[in-house]
């Protein structure tokens, strides 16, 4: 049996269910400038799922740093 599916949709879950909060709290703590270190941490997980040669902590780091990208714009909607 094969459950890189069922892991990679588990952990894509949780990331997004983790960052949801985490960008109400930055917004709340740190206001709107903030974005630039959601940006940064979007570009450098990005980055570095290309240079990971296992597919799982790939897949996992380009979620995160796809979520850390879209959380910039949810924090513009939380305004």
């Amino acid at each position: 049996m094969n459950f890189t599916g069922i892991i990679i949709g588990a952990a894509s879950f949780l990331i997004i269910g983790i960052l949801h909060p985490v960008v109400i709290q930055a917004e709340y703590h740190f206001g709107k400038g903030i974005w630039p270190i959601f940006l940064a941490g979007g570009l450098a997980c990005i980055l570095a799922s290309v240079f990971v040669a296992s597919v799982i902590p790939a897949v996992l780091l380009a979620v995160l740093g796809f979520s850390l990208l879209w959380s910039i714009r949810e924090r513009y909607e939380q305004e």
